[in-house]
């Protein structure tokens, strides 16, 4: 059986297919979703399940990756896209500074719907908020420093980022729950 990844972004869909591969055959899905506005990353992803639903059958992995700040008491959270939007890299990097703390954390959720039941999957990544790097496409990788590093996400290679990232922990967790099956 296929599984279908909802994702627009290509970047996302190489990591998740390569994460998952040989064992479980994953197939791109792009769908113009409406994405609710909510500071509970489960909730986006449950929502965006139930919608996916209505268009196209069969299993649907969907994600939501959000950045915690540590002084802004866990935001943005899912809200990252908007703050990303609005401040830019230097703007990330220059607010965490004035607000007197750096400390962060990356999540990524995985939402798994088999069209009777939604599971949730779960990987983190300590870190801190750290000057901007190079543009890899990833947004906020561009100011995210893993705890035990000396660069930011953007500035490693992609298979140091896929081999310590939390994309990955949550995907082996899923994986594991879904070989079981």
């Amino acid at each position: 059986m296929v599984l279908y990844f909802i994702t627009g972004n290509k970047h996302k869909f190489i990591q998740v297919k390569n994460l998952l591969a040989p064992q479980i055959q994953v197939e791109q899905l792009e769908m113009d979703l409406v994405e609710i506005q909510e500071i509970n990353a489960k909730k986006i992803i449950e929502h965006k399940l139930i919608e996916a639903k209505k268009y196209h059958s069969g299993e649907f992995l969907v994600e939501d990756t959000s950045l915690y700040l540590d002084a802004l008491n866990g935001l943005p959270g899912p809200l990252i896209k908007w703050f990303w939007n609005s401040l830019g890299p230097n703007g990330i990097y220059d607010l965490s500074k004035k607000i007197g703390g750096t400390s962060a954390k990356a999540v990524s959720i995985f939402g798994y719907s088999n069209g009777n039941e939604i599971k949730f999957f779960s990987g983190e990544l300590d870190g801190e908020i750290a000057k901007p790097g190079k543009d890899d496409g990833f947004g906020w990788n561009r100011v995210f420093k893993p705890k035990g590093f000396d660069e930011v996400l953007s500035d490693m290679p992609f298979e140091q980022i896929i081999a310590i990232g939390m994309r990955k922990k949550a995907l082996d967790k899923f994986k594991e729950y879904y070989l079981k099956k």
